[in-house]
């Protein structure tokens, strides 16, 4: 008998682990559980739902091309159903509706429920432009470079690196020199 994809066995569990239940279907075949696809609920731990020897049924959801095959237990089950009201937001009101607490109106930084408001402050603060700090490179040269030769445009890009890489040294030369004076002044 051949498995295939999307269809519904029995099978019994012959081992656990933390990530999940290896589970042996007809004619010997092994496959595997996902702690993912033991209940439609949070499974923490899964020795709370399955011990070795259960008798379960499986839905086959994948085959790879090594032959391993991964089970379903919750995708033979029917899904919960919600009560009238709740969802994803706990059963409270959209935002705009009547009901909803507008954030503006709330006090001190947090929702009603306990949980942090959203602050409509920036969370960088831009500095001012100093043109003092910036540092003037050619990006777009190409109009500029089409008349020089090879030979000139490999030693503009070589003059172009040594003077960023001077610049670089002399950076981190006064970092070292800063740190070194901090260190000094702290003993």
């Amino acid at each position: 008998m051949q498995v295939e994809i999307g269809e519904i066995l029995e099978g019994k569990v012959t081992g656990i682990t933390k990530f999940g239940a290896f589970v042996e279907l007809p004619e010997g075949k092994t496959g595997m559980v996902h702690i993912s696809e033991v209940s439609n609920s949070y499974v923490e731990d899964i020795n709370q739902f399955l011990k070795e020897g259960d008798v379960v049924k499986v839905k086959v959801i994948n085959i790879t091309e090594e032959g391993k095959i991964s089970l379903s237990i919750k995708k033979t089950q029917p899904k919960p159903v919600r009560p009238q009201g709740e969802g994803r937001n706990g059963g409270r009101e959209r935002r705009g509706d009547q009901n909803n607490t507008d954030r503006g109106e709330r006090k001190g930084g947090y929702r009603q429920d306990g949980g942090k408001s959203f602050s409509r402050k920036p969370r960088y603060e831009s500095k001012p432009y100093n043109p003092s700090n910036v540092t003037s490179y050619e990006w777009n040269t190409r109009k500029q470079d089409s008349n020089m030769s090879f030979e000139d445009m490999m030693s503009k890009f070589k003059q172009s690196s040594e003077d960023k890489m001077s610049d670089l040294k002399k950076t981190l030369g006064d970092v070292k020199r800063g740190s070194a004076n901090r260190r000094a002044n702290n003993k």
